[in-house]
């Protein structure tokens, strides 16, 4: 089946009881039995329930993925996948990563002794270096966040397994509908669902999926464990989300590719990070890689007081954390999103105080444009 049927069938499978085609929100703590050991497959909401069963099916048949595992938020998600390593365990990451995914592993996860290595991965010889004898996992994002690196995921994969290391792929930027990263290689994959998935800025959550039985079971258990699952609620909102998740991300692709194409002219504009440009040093990795670019433009205009201007001038974009919902978010990584990143490594990174993020909506492209025309114009 097509990306759209999986995307609205999946898991949507009419309700039994009443032939309602939407799944219901199940909003229950707990399901009566019949007698002891006798119940329906459901004991309590924490370990099942059918809301969140479904979201869990209809995103890993999005990724190709045999298992899905939801949960409250992206990082709760994340702190999941990094249960499957222990002390003594060592971890490549991205280094222009998430900046709530740099502070969980640096200052947190760090003081439980396992060891982060954090690297270039849009070069897999940086990788390679970086492996050592007690190396279990390689984090990636790609894109990565927010200066748009893309990692190449078969070579890392190749790398990483030939070392018995797990590789972890975060694909929040792009959505399954633009890149499956299971078919290069990668183990497990994660999204914030708050993003893309949900794609209407209404609901947090997160999800892991994998085709691998063991990592599933034991992702099954921390998820019962730990007790971060996603609410019966939210998971109806993000099951809202995927029904029209290709519609949405063919036009955050388009906007995202004009949007993209007016900044790369604009005389005020410094620099353009956007995989989709023929300017960006990965663009035919880009191509191989995803089915398209997305939505996600950065772009630097030299200062602070610069990116001050433009984000307080614009009106049809909103100054805002988060990316993915319809409307179109702008952002400064420094101060927002990477503030938790130390000053010298966002230097480093090219996460510079001029630098400005915009999650492309599926706005009219033209309002967009005259928006950040305007915008600039100010400077």
């Amino acid at each position: 089946m097509g990306f759209s049927t999986i995307a609205i069938h999946a898991g949507n499978e009419p309700d039994p009881t009443t032939g309602a085609v939407s799944v219901p929100i199940y909003q229950t703590s707990t399901y009566a039995q019949d007698g002891l050991g006798q119940h329906k497959g459901f004991e309590y909401a924490r370990t099942q329930n059918p809301t969140r069963f479904a979201v869990e099916r209809n995103i890993a048949a999005l990724e190709t993925a045999k298992h899905g595992f939801a949960f409250a938020s992206g990082m709760a998600a994340i702190d999941a996948v990094m249960r499957l390593v222990k002390a003594g365990d060592h971890v490549v990451v991205s280094d222009n990563t998430y900046g709530g995914t740099y502070r969980l592993f640096s200052r947190i996860l760090a003081n439980y002794g396992i060891e982060f290595s954090y690297v270039d991965t849009s070069d897999a010889a940086n990788v390679e270096q970086a492996m050592k004898a007690n190396t279990r996992m390689v984090y990636v994002e790609t894109p990565t966040n927010p200066v748009m690196l893309v990692t190449d995921l078969q070579a890392v994969s190749d790398i990483a397994h030939a070392r018995g290391a797990t590789v972890v792929c975060d694909n929040t930027f792009l959505s399954p509908y633009l890149q499956r990263p299971l078919e290069f290689g990668v183990d497990i994959v994660l999204h914030s669902t708050t993003k893309y998935l949900n794609g209407h800025s209404d609901g947090v959550g997160g999800i892991v999926v994998t085709s691998d039985d063991e990592t599933a079971e034991s992702l099954g258990f921390i998820q019962n464990s730990v007790g971060a699952i996603l609410s019966p609620f939210d998971s109806f909102l993000i099951l809202r989300g995927t029904k029209t998740l290709a519609l949405r991300m063919e036009q955050h692709d388009a906007n995202g590719r004009l949007v993209a194409a007016f900044l790369e002219e604009h005389p005020k504009v410094e620099k353009l990070y956007y995989p989709g440009s023929l300017s960006h040093k990965q663009h035919d990795l880009a191509k191989r890689q995803q089915k398209g670019f997305g939505g996600m433009v950065a772009f630097d205009v030299g200062s602070l007081d610069n990116a001050r201007t433009v984000l307080e001038a614009v009106k049809v974009c909103t100054l805002a954390e988060s990316l993915g919902g319809v409307e179109t978010l702008i952002s400064h990584p420094a101060t927002m999103t990477h503030a938790s990143v130390l000053p010298e490594t966002r230097d480093r990174l090219g996460i510079t105080d001029g630098l400005v993020r915009i999650s492309v909506g599926i706005e009219d492209a033209d309002d967009i444009i005259n928006d950040l025309d305007h915008a600039l114009g100010k400077l």
